[in-house]
C-alpha cells in the first residue's frame, strides 16, 4: 500500500488553512496554496492566515505559495478550492501522479458535474478521492476531536488516504460511497441555509428540526436516484454534516441565511462576504438538475429562488407551508 506523507493543500481559505495545519501540527512539511499574496505572506512570516482563520496558531512547518509549480513535488493534494473556481484551479496544476483529495462542496453550474467529475475530466491520470464531513475549520485547527468521511472508489487508496492523514482527534472513516459524500455535502449546505432562514425569521425550533428531517429526506431522494448509498447519506458526510451546518451561528451558510430570515438583500449579504458560502453557489445548480432528473426537492428550490432575489421569504415560507399534505416516507 502506498504510502503518504508530503501532502499540498491547494486553496487558503478557512478549510484549506486548518487542513494544512492539521498535517503541519507534529512538524510534518505541508505546503499550502494560497492565491491571496497578503494571506501568503502573512502565513510564512508570522504563522498566522489573519484573513481566512483568524487566531489559528500555525506550525513553522507549514509553508505558503501562491505558484502552482510549487505544488508539484508533493505525493497527495488535499484540494479546496470554492467549485466556480475548480476547473480554472485544476486545468493550471502541474502535470504528475499524485492524488486528489476534493474537499470542496457542490456542483458546477451548466455541467452538473462534482468536484471528481471535472478531476476525471482534466486530470484523468491522478487517483481520486474525496474528504467530506461534519467540520468546523476552527475546530479541526485546534485540535478538537473530529470524524469524517474519506471515499474513493478504489478502497486501499481510501485506506492509505486516511492513515495518512489521520491524527488522535481527527478519525477519518473509509467508504467507496464517492458520489454520496459528494451530494452530502453540497446539499447539507443548501438546507443549512434554510435553517438560518427559519432562524432569522424567528420560526422557532420546531420549525427547525421539521426542515432538517425533510431536507434530509430531500437529500436522500436526489443521492439514491444518482446511485449514492443510503448509509452514506445517512452517515458523517451527510446526516452528521447536515446536523453540524444546520444548527451553529458557525456555518458560514446559516449565517448567510439568517440574514435573509431577517429581511437583508441576498446580494448584499453575499457582497460583503470575503469568505464563501458554498450552499448559495448550489442552491441553484441543484435545483436545476433535480429538476431536470424529476426529483421533487422543494425545500432546495425554494432556497435557490431566495438567494437569486425571485421571492421574498414570507412568501416563500407560504408556498412551503401550503403544500399538499403527503407520506412522510416521501
Amino acid at each position: 500500500m502506498t504510502s503518504y506523507r508530503n501532502f499540498g493543500v491547494v486553496g487558503g481559505g478557512a478549510w484549506g488553512t486548518a487542513l494544512a495545519q492539521l498535517l503541519a501540527a507534529d512538524g510534518a512539511p505541508v505546503r499550502l496554496w494560497v492565491r491571496e499574496e497578503d494571506v501568503v505572506a502573512a502565513i510564512n512570516a508570522d504563522h498566522r492566515n489573519p484573513v481566512f482563520l483568524p487566531g489559528a496558531a500555525l506550525s513553522a512547518s507549514l509553508t505558503a505559495t501562491s505558484a502552482l509549480t510549487d505544488m508539484a513535488a508533493c505525493d497527495a493534494l488535499l484540494v479546496v478550492v470554492p467549485v466556480p473556481f475548480l476547473r480554472a484551479v485544476l486545468a493550471e496544476l502541474p502535470a504528475g501522479d499524485a492524488p486528489l483529495i476534493f474537499c470542496s462542496k457542490g456542483m458546477e453550474a451548466g455541467s452538473f458535474a462534482f468536484p471528481i467529475d471535472m478531476a476525471r475530466e482534466l486530470a484523468p491520470q491522478r487517483p481520486h478521492a474525496v474528504l467530506s464531513g461534519p467540520t468546523f475549520a476552527h475546530e479541526v485547527a485546534a485540535g478538537l476531536p473530529t470524524a469524517i468521511t474519506l471515499a474513493a472508489a478504489d478502497r486501499d487508496l481510501a485506506a492509505a488516504i486516511a492513515g495518512a492523514i489521520a491524527r488522535p482527534h481527527f478519525r477519518p472513516y473509509v467508504s467507496t460511497d464517492v458520489i454520496g459524500a459528494e451530494i452530502g455535502g453540497a446539499i447539507k449546505n443548501i438546507l443549512a441555509i434554510a435553517c438560518g432562514i427559519v432562524d432569522g425569521a424567528g420560526l422557532g425550533l420546531n420549525a427547525r428540526a421539521a426542515l432538517i428531517s425533510r431536507g434530509f429526506a430531500e437529500m436522500t431522494r436526489f443521492g439514491l436516484a444518482r446511485g449514492a448509498q443510503a448509509e452514506t447519506l445517512a452517515g458523517l458526510a451527510g446526516l452528521g454534516d447536515l446536523v453540524l451546518t444546520c444548527t451553529s451561528s458557525n456555518s458560514r451558510n446559516f449565517t448567510l441565511g439568517q440574514g435573509l430570515g431577517r429581511g437583508e438583500d441576498a446580494e448584499t449579504l453575499m457582497a460583503d462576504r470575503r469568505t464563501v458560502a458554498e450552499g448559495a453557489f448550489s442552491a441553484p445548480v441543484i435545483a436545476a438538475a433535480a429538476r431536470a432528473d424529476g426529483i421533487d426537492m422543494p425545500i432546495c428550490d425554494t432556497v435557490a429562488r431566495l438567494v437569486a432575489g425571485e421571492t421574498r421569504v414570507a412568501d416563500a415560507i407560504q408556498a412551503l407551508l401550503s403544500r399538499p399534505l403527503r407520506s412522510e416516507g416521501r
